[in-house]
């Protein structure tokens, strides 16, 4: 297979783009979709209030919000079903032809997440995490784990109504444990456990939420936050009372729950074992990738992928003299000398996030060069909490509120500083940030043509995609000139996302072992099994997502040399990167419809 997806692949069954290619040049405006649109977010913002918080929404009309979470019990579920079903009837009576381009791709991206919403629904169980999971809790999904961060740094305290609402908020977090505890149970009953590793990790994380009052993040969060403005203490004792009496017992019935689980759960780590977890998969893989590629054709690609890149990577080991070894045991050994570990301190990781955040600003002040526009947005890197270490992965990214008032932040997971030698940490720097998933994202809430609801409508192919071009690209420019062994650390990541494809798919669909998947990481790129070890997990509870990069990178790389190969010395790669964000986040397909009309155009 070559390294790029043949188009062919891509566009086969794929109704939105056949559909953009299919209409009339005439066209109205996007007018008639914007009172759609508007009724369709303020409808997904009300059974989201989270969503409205993390994006500075929850004002106006939509301040008691502010007060709320979301519904998770199994009529909130049935709902939220019920309203997708609901949305895509409307959105498929919308008169496609009288629309301008740019409003189709809107509605054919809307469409699209809808669609693929509605096709995960029809599998009544699990929840959802970075994507589709199924379940409703592990390690890395459920409120007992999401929630506490929530309050803590996005629940706005500026007044004593702000402080009341996190009061209303705190006893709606016992409502969702408890919520979830129900449906655990009822999937739980049609044979949908999580694998035995995977309730370890959620119980290790539920026993360090569970804590007194006093302890409690929950609780310190409001105090600190209502004392520094003022309001006095009787927000804290409020709180405290709140925890005791409603939060302490929900979480005891959950982790209750869980351990039952745990005493009957089986090791197999892969979601084929679950019924229906054959048609699951393939459902998980096309919500993430926005693809139609089948499992065996996305395990193929990340062995193609990975051998093309494990040869360059021995290229650059061989010219710095590491030329003895497998590359993944070369790599091993580099990760092990001690002047590429900040130390396992707390003192050693504060080194390492500036590190991070030094790399930021030195490629942001390089991307006026390459891109007609930087969002205005401020960015940062900080450390994941301590308490959600064990199960957290390695680095994530959440995009600033809509109106700037709180930075986009990149995450690092440092509970063992040797999992995050000093060359891994810029690409990752660079994947997460700038030029990454912040710019992305910036440039997506930052257009002002955009729609509201395409600016929060996200595509893992897309964004992941963009986030491992993003990696090239500091490459290409020069940020690895002065730093070869970070050169290293960006090819290391680049075959990490291919074995992601190999592994993804070897776990739910050729039913590896979590051992085997483990092992392929530790051996193939020079992986510690701790790190390793937590990639693996994540997968376990995130079907198809790890596989949305590599696919998602090869759509804009083609576009990009299929561009240059028509432009020659023509060819702007500024006019390319805002060619292919222009239009926001879209599924895969749709992208590269895009593209060949803009290298029809140029």
């Amino acid at each position: 297979m070559p390294n790029c997806i043949h188009r062919r692949r891509f566009l086969a069954g794929a109704t939105a783009a056949t559909t953009l290619a299919a209409l009339p040049a005439t066209a109205q405006t996007a007018s008639q979709l914007n009172p759609l649109f508007d009724a369709l977010v303020q409808a997904q913002l009300r059974r989201a209030p989270e969503s409205a918080t993390n994006l500075g929404l929850d004002t106006g009309a939509n301040a008691d919000l502010r007060a709320r979470l979301s519904d998770q019990s199994l009529a909130g579920v049935a709902a939220n079903r019920a309203a997708t079903r609901a949305e895509i009837a409307t959105l498929d009576a919308v008169n496609v032809r009288a629309l301008s381009p740019e409003a189709r791709i809107d509605l054919a991206a809307v469409r699209y997440a809808r669609a693929s919403s509605a096709r995960v629904q029809q599998f009544d169980f699990g929840g959802t995490s970075y994507g589709p999971s199924p379940y409703v809790v592990s390690q890395l999904s459920g409120a007992y784990q999401s929630v506490p961060d929530f309050l803590d740094t996005k629940h706005r305290l500026e007044t004593a109504g702000d402080a009341d609402a996190y009061l209303l908020r705190l006893r709606a977090f016992a409502r969702q444990v408890d919520d979830q505890t129900v449906r655990m149970r009822r999937d739980a009953g049609a044979g949908v456990v999580p694998p035995d590793f995977i309730l370890d990790l959620a119980l290790v994380q539920m026993a360090k939420t569970r804590v007194p009052a006093a302890d409690a993040l929950v609780v310190q969060s409001l105090a600190r936050r209502a004392a520094a403005k003022g309001l006095g203490d009787r927000y804290a004792a409020d709180a405290a009372r709140l925890y005791d009496a409603e939060v302490l017992p929900a979480l005891d019935r959950q982790i209750a729950c869980a351990r039952e689980l745990r005493a009957k759960a089986t090791h197999d780590a892969g979601v084929w074992k679950l019924p229906q977890g054959a048609d699951f998969y393939p459902a998980c893989l096309q919500a993430t990738t926005t693809t139609s590629l089948s499992p065996q054709e996305v395990h193929r690609f990340g062995l193609t992928q990975a051998k093309a890149i494990s040869a360059r990577l021995d290229g650059e080991l061989r010219k710095l003299g590491y030329t003895r070894g497998t590359v993944g045991a070369r790599m091993a050994a580099l990760a092990r000398d001690p002047k590429q570990l900040f130390p396992n301190t707390d003192a050693g990781k504060v080194e390492a996030i500036a590190y991070c955040n030094a790399r930021l600003a030195a490629i942001r002040g390089r991307l006026p060069d390459y891109f007609e526009r930087v969002p205005p947005y401020g960015f940062e890197v900080r450390r994941v909490p301590a308490n959600l270490e064990a199960g957290s992965a390695g680095a994530y990214a959440q995009p600033p509120a809509l109106d700037g008032s709180r930075p986009g932040l990149v995450y690092f997971n440092l509970k063992d500083s040797a999992d995050w030698p000093r060359f891994d940490l810029a690409t990752t720097t660079y994947h997460e940030g700038l030029p990454g998933h912040q710019m992305e994202q910036g440039w997506q809430l930052s257009n002002t043509r955009l729609p509201l609801l395409r600016k929060i409508t996200s595509f893992s192919g897309f964004g992941e995609g963009w986030a491992l071009y993003a990696e090239q690209l500091a490459d290409e420019i020069g940020m690895y000139d002065d730093d070869p062994l970070g050169r290293l650390g960006y090819l290391k990541a680049q075959l990490f996302r291919a074995n992601r494809c190999v592994v993804d798919t070897g776990l739910h669909h050729y039913r590896w072992s979590r051992e085997k998947a483990v092992a392929y990481f530790v051996d193939a790129q020079g992986d510690t099994p701790g790190d390793a070890g937590r990639e693996i997990d994540r997968y376990c509870v995130n079907p198809g997502q790890a596989a949305s990069y590599k696919l998602g990178h090869s759509t804009f790389a083609a576009i990009r040399e299929e561009a240059k190969a028509k432009g020659g010395a023509r060819f702007d790669l500024k006019a390319f990167h805002s060619a292919v964000l222009r239009h926001g986040r879209v599924p895969l397909d749709v992208l590269k419809q895009i593209g060949d009309d803009w290298i029809a155009s140029v």
